[in-house]
């Protein structure tokens, strides 16, 4: 016979959303535990994603400088070259570090890790299947589902998890490939295409669109385009891959209508989906379309007492906005209310220049037929970036002609990941243009560009 446990709130999966779900549902009260599958806790992001994809941005960011812009700062080193064992180990250190310290916070908050697969067998119970085969039946009053996503592969791109990689084989490359093929010109496809692209390789990048990042802000796409391509990136974009063929250690991507491409790796990043399949959530009554759990404004699923988050129930696939979610599902559950304001959930590509943006796009402002305003400031004018010779990029602020609310910005910069917050800040208290153009800013700082841009929308930036 199976064992079984009870609790008052059970979270399936430990990523982002569900391991801060399950934290904030210990801080309410509630007796918690945390269903996972994978040997470590973290999900996709902290395991194989957001962190070790950063980790390694960071290495090869550290590289270039040392590479190209040392001798632009009166500092002469020799030819550095790339030990890339130790580059994954530096990343794998990093992840174990994060992930361990999520499972001290399991800890700290006594919430119960239950490993293995989850699926659920009635609106309050979930089955439990471990790697041995031992089986758990955990009963929960209050349960939220939080899967995650994976990697889309496309039928005539199939991974072989060799040559022919997703997102996770493009964080364990054993070298630098001489040419590195990426499908896709979204975020994950320019990021990882951004490590090895610095570390040495060719970075070819494939993009079915008219523009690389669609749905992000367009001129600043186009900005980002001009700078990437600077950089070495060969973009070609409205080109449609027909398949790939191994052969040997080598891949040949055709391309419609035109010439196939030999690649040492072929990167297929064109997006993520819910990760549904297999844990019984149709059987229980919870209504999915195209693989994503439907919920109400509350998070809840229409079932018993089933919350679901993050990834699986759509939306931008991002791990804050999971976090949040988490939070706001729990507080909904424990009689409180959640909160999430989806319009000041921001967006970064960590690329160098950064992008980053939150709010509208001028775009999606002409589309929706809603007046606004501009206002940029380019970096080049900032003294903070001058004197780090990062003139690249510019602010943009987005503003409403008549209430001066901030209705977006965009930051193509350095560390606009850093900045962006001030954004989601205005965003979120419906703040103005004119509230962080009075906001006083510290000299010499990155942010000052933010304020000027402000100022810039009301017709009176100083330096510029």
């Amino acid at each position: 016979m199976a064992d079984e446990k009870s609790f008052d709130l059970v979270v399936l999966g430990a990523g982002p959303g569900g391991y801060v779900a399950a934290i904030r549902a210990a801080q309410l009260g509630f007796k918690t535990a945390c269903i996972e599958k994978e040997p470590a806790l973290g999900g996709t992001c902290l395991r194989i994603g957001c962190i070790p994809s950063k980790a390694l941005l960071d290495s090869s960011e550290l590289f270039e400088q040392i590479r190209h812009k040392a001798k632009d700062h009166g500092i002469q080193v020799a030819e550095p070259s790339v030990d890339v064992p130790a580059l994954h180990k530096r990343k794998d250190g990093v992840v174990k570090g994060l992930t361990d310290g999520v499972a001290y916070l399991f800890k700290k908050n006594k919430i119960e890790w239950i490993r293995g697969f989850g699926r659920m067998t009635s609106p309050d119970t979930i089955e439990v299947t471990a790697e041995g085969g031992e089986k758990t039946t955990v009963r929960a009053k209050n349960i939220v589902l939080a899967p995650g996503s994976v990697p889309v592969e496309l039928p005539f791109l199939k991974f072989d998890h060799e040559r022919i990689i997703d997102s996770t084989g493009a964080l364990s490359i054993p070298e630098v490939p001489g040419h590195l093929v990426v499908v896709g010109g979204g975020v994950i496809g320019l990021e990882l295409g951004s490590v090895w692209l610095r570390l040495g390789a060719k970075v070819t990048v494939l993009e079915a669109m008219p523009t690389i990042l669609p749905g992000m802000d367009g001129e600043v796409v186009k900005a980002a385009d001009r700078i990437l391509r600077k950089q070495g990136f060969d973009i070609r974009t409205g080109q449609r891959v027909a398949g790939a063929e191994r052969k040997g250690d080598k891949v040949i991507v055709s391309i419609e209508g035109q010439e196939p491409i030999e690649a040492d790796y072929l990167l297929v990043s064109v997006g993520r989906r819910a990760y549904t399949e297999g844990m019984g959530f149709e059987e229980q009554g919870i209504r999915l379309e195209r693989g994503i759990i439907q919920v109400d404004g509350r998070y809840h699923t229409g079932v018993g007492n089933v919350y679901a988050i993050g990834d699986a129930i759509g939306g931008r696939m991002l791990a804050h906005k999971a976090e949040e979610e988490g939070v706001a599902a729990v507080e909904f559950a424990a009689g409180k209310h959640g909160h999430v304001n989806y319009d000041a959930v921001a967006n970064v590509v960590y690329t160098w220049p950064e992008i980053a943006s939150v709010g509208s796009t001028e775009e999606e402002l002409k589309a929706a037929g809603t007046e606004y305003r501009v206002g940029k400031f380019p970096f080049s004018a900032n003294g903070r970036a001058k004197a780090m010779a990062e003139q690249d990029g510019f602010v943009k602020v987005l503003a409403d002609p008549r209430t001066d609310r901030v209705l977006g910005l965009h930051i193509l910069g350095p560390r606009a990941s850093d900045m962006i917050a001030e954004g989601a800040l205005a965003v979120e208290f419906q703040g103005s243009a004119e509230d962080i153009g009075r906001s006083v800013h510290a000299h010499p700082t990155l942010p000052e560009a933010v304020k000027e841009a402000a100022l810039a929308v009301l017709g009176r930036a100083i330096h510029i």
